[in-house]
């Protein structure tokens, strides 16, 4: 029990000021308190807020909390009053044994900042115990030649009450032969000697019994007999001797039981039953006797329990070595446990946060304490944590450790630490001692959603149905939570000429993007706008993307033919010369198709001829040519059907009706224009416009011929005119052939003009002129251009 207040003692120890990271730690003495043992748990023992000039608000808001040395919870603090109770009963003998005074040290600890505070309490004894002797009877030899005045110290009595309330005095029985006088032991304690007042006789009495009382000083006072068997020997004039009255020794806590710690021997110059000695613990405590036994006979002290160092350091043992005639002898064993490293450091854990805010400064995560109970250098401790973290573990006072962040920290990066906090000591073999802590970084909206891609494209038929799923747009947002969930929305454009909302919806969900109504390709072929995409953080965070949704064609238009103008009552009529060479252009059929691709690509094929082999049309541009020179025996009219058909899927086709008639030495009149169209390759809007300058010259100067012509054709022969069914024209008016305008055929690209002789029985002819046939300004030509869309 002396060495467990010695370890006490060491506790106590002066505390240092760190002044680390910003964070202000001091440890400072408080005060001295005291408290009676066995009250009732929860008794007063201070008022804290007011000695340390606090009020109850503030020592709640600094988080103040009571520690004891020991690790053990014997006093808790009153949040609402700020007084300090005890949180049990408190048995000063458990707590501190026959150590007066029983101390306790306990720290006030305080955030806020961060502040220590060192404190005693004091526990009172009371008079709870009553003297015990360990045998209740003790025999003592005495022999009968023993001199008046001999003392023989006797078994003192235990009491585990302390100070005044501990043992104070002995009495015996009252009789003529003994007294009993008072000793202080070395030890600070009391013990009885029995004092020989007149000289034995052992034929005149052999034994004496007396009744040893022992005494406390508590109030009212406490006693504990024992009777003490005293035998009258026949005389026996020498007492065994030890070589040394004091042996040392070491033994290492780990030794074995059984462990023969040392052996004493006495000699004895007596001969026979007075030379027998036998061996005997005298006076031992009760930690002597559970620890160790002695062999009577041999006097081998051994192990019968394990040693412990960090509980006794050190065993006083009394050895007593009696022969046969009774004498004794004595002498002290002092055993010193050696430290040996066998037990690991311990941490505990006085504050600790689980839970910080990505980035925050720096936070602290956890208030610990470490402690080793070896000692020297088993007993010296390291403490660290991983590296690559960060985090920051720092020292305070009496070993007392701040774990906290080093800075922000970024829960994108990642989400959760395992700390885990190493404490070793420095003894052979070193000991560890790890404990883990998980923390976990909660989020804030610090990252704005992020499209897959930036810009989309998505494609869709025209004639679709209306709410069909054209495309997803999705994003993603690293934080979690309803910081991470989106929303989809359209935002508003200015480039389309209807309202974005009346084309596309979205999914404000996922993100899918729907037609809102059937689309047409010849209406619109693309459109752009933009999606946005918005968290619901505090505040939010949005991106958006552009997308762009293309209109498929679909083959929904059937070829247009343009020319020659099929909405008359009458076929559209071509004159074709009787001298014509085989391959003549009669003319050129101009269609087109609002479609695009190759829905757009048109063909042309002759379904239906007069006659079957006198004409041909070119399937890629519509020009109806001669496939062999006229006879007198072709017919003067000839009724040709042409099919126009697109190459869409499946492909959607116009027919068209040509009436031809043949004339002998006519045709179409000799326009001699100037060069313009030397080019047959260019089909650009401003050619055309120029076209229709020089059509709208020519139409004026044609009506100026057609007027002579009329003239000529009254002068000409009736017999003639009926048999041909026009007139004759001199032929040096007129070349042989047409004259190709546009360099490639008769007939210019986009212009024909029809004139043609009537003729009848009664020998009269008229002249018909026909108006020119004007196209409209956007039609293309058959011709395929570059980008695949035909042009005309």
């Amino acid at each position: 029990m002396a060495a467990r207040g010695s370890c006490v003692s060491r506790q106590r120890q002066v505390l240092f000021l760190f002044l680390l990271g910003g964070l202000c730690l001091a440890g400072s003495e408080l005060g001295r308190y005291s408290v009676t043992e066995e009250t009732e748990r929860g008794s007063f023992v201070a008022n804290l807020a007011k000695d340390l000039g606090l009020g109850v608000e503030a020592l709640a808001a600094k988080r103040t909390r009571v520690i004891s040395d020991d690790n053990k919870q014997h006093l808790f603090l009153d949040s609402h009053t700020g007084d300090l109770l005890t949180s049990e009963k408190l048995d000063r003998e458990k707590l501190c044994g026959p150590t007066e005074p029983c101390m306790l040290y306990f720290q006030i600890l305080m955030d806020s900042p961060f502040q220590i505070y060192r404190a005693e309490l004091r526990i009172l004894d009371i008079n709870d115990h009553s003297p015990i002797f360990q045998y209740k009877k003790m025999i003592l030899k005495i022999p009968e030649n023993t001199a008046v005045g001999t003392t023989f110290r006797l078994e003192r009595a235990q009491d585990s009450d302390g100070g005044r309330n501990g043992i104070q005095n002995y009495t015996i029985s009252p009789n003529t032969f003994f007294h009993i006088t008072i000793r202080n032991s070395d030890e600070g304690m009391i013990y009885p000697e029995l004092v020989l007042d007149k000289a034995l006789d052992w034929e005149e009495q052999p034994e004496f019994s007396l009744t040893l009382t022992a005494l406390d000083g508590g109030s009212p006072s406490r006693s504990g007999t024992a009777t003490v068997h005293i035998l009258v020997l026949d005389i026996n004039d020498n007492a065994p001797q030890f070589p040394q009255e004091l042996y040392e020794i070491q033994a290492p806590e780990n030794s074995p039981i059984g462990l023969v710690v040392i052996k004493v021997t006495g000699e004895d110059v007596d001969s026979g039953a007075n030379a027998e000695i036998s061996y005997s613990f005298f006076d031992a405590s009760e930690d002597v006797r559970a620890t160790f036994q002695i062999n009577p006979f041999s006097g081998e002290i051994t192990l019968k329990a394990l040693l412990d160092y960090e509980f006794i350091k050190s065993y006083k043992l009394n050895v007593q070595a009696v022969d046969g005639g009774g004498l004794s002898a004595r002498c002290t064993v002092l055993v010193r446990v050696l430290d040996v490293n066998d037990n690991a450091p311990e941490l505990i854990m006085s504050s600790l946060v689980n839970e910080v805010v990505e980035n925050s400064p720096e936070t602290v995560l956890a208030v610990f304490r470490i402690n080793d109970r070896d000692s020297g250098e088993n007993g010296k401790m390291v403490c660290h944590i991983q590296e690559n973290l960060p985090f920051l573990l720092k020292p305070s006072v009496d070993n007392f450790y701040i774990l906290m962040t080093g800075g922000a920290l970024d829960r994108e990066s990642r989400a959760e630490y395992n700390i885990t906090i190493t404490v070793s000591d420095l003894g052979t073999p070193r000991l560890t001692t790890q404990h883990t802590i998980t923390v976990q970084v909660s989020d804030i909206n610090d990252n704005a959603p992020a499209f897959n891609q930036t810009s989309y494209t998505l494609f869709i038929r025209e004639n679709n149905s209306p709410a069909l799923h054209i495309g997803t747009i999705s994003a993603t947002d690293s934080d979690s939570g309803s910081n991470a969930h989106i929303t989809y929305s359209l935002l508003p454009t200015q480039d389309l000429q209807m309202t974005l909302t009346s084309l596309v919806s979205i999914n404000a969900d996922n993100g899918q993007l729907f037609a809102i109504k059937a689309l047409d390709y010849e209406a619109l072929q693309a459109f752009e706008f933009h999606v946005g995409a918005t968290d619901r953080g505090s505040p939010e965070l949005s991106s958006q993307a552009l997308v762009r949704v293309v209109v498929l064609d679909d083959n929904d238009n059937a070829p247009f033919v343009l020319y020659p103008m099929q909405n008359s009552s009458a076929p559209y009529t071509e004159l074709l010369p009787r001298t014509a060479e085989p391959g003549y252009l009669v003319t050129k059929v101009v269609a087109v198709d609002r479609d695009s691709g190759q829905n757009a690509w048109l063909s042309f094929q002759l379904l239906k001829a007069t006659e079957p082999g006198l004409f041909s049309v070119w399937a890629h541009n519509g020009e109806v040519r001669t496939t062999r020179l006229l006879s007198e025996r072709d017919v003067p009219k000839h009724r040709l059907v042409l099919l126009v058909k697109d190459n869409g899927d499946p492909p959607r086709s116009a027919s068209v009706t040509l009436q031809v008639l043949l004339v002998d030495g006519f045709s179409q009149p000799y326009l001699p224009l100037p060069d313009l169209a030397h080019n047959p390759t260019q089909g650009e809007e401003d050619v055309l416009t120029l076209y229709l300058v020089i059509a709208l010259a020519s139409v004026s100067s044609l009506f100026l011929v057609s007027v002579l012509l009329f003239v000529g054709v009254r002068l000409c022969r009736r017999a003639r005119a009926a048999s041909l069914g026009g007139c004759s024209v001199p032929e040096g008016h007129f070349p042989g052939h047409l004259v190709d305008v546009s360099g490639t055929g008769t007939l210019s690209q986009n212009y024909q003009y029809e004139v043609c002789l009537m003729g009848g029985s009664s020998g009269t002819s008229d002249f018909k002129f026909l108006k020119p046939i004007y196209p409209e300004v956007h039609a293309y030509s058959s011709q395929d251009n570059s980008d695949g869309n035909p042009t005309f």
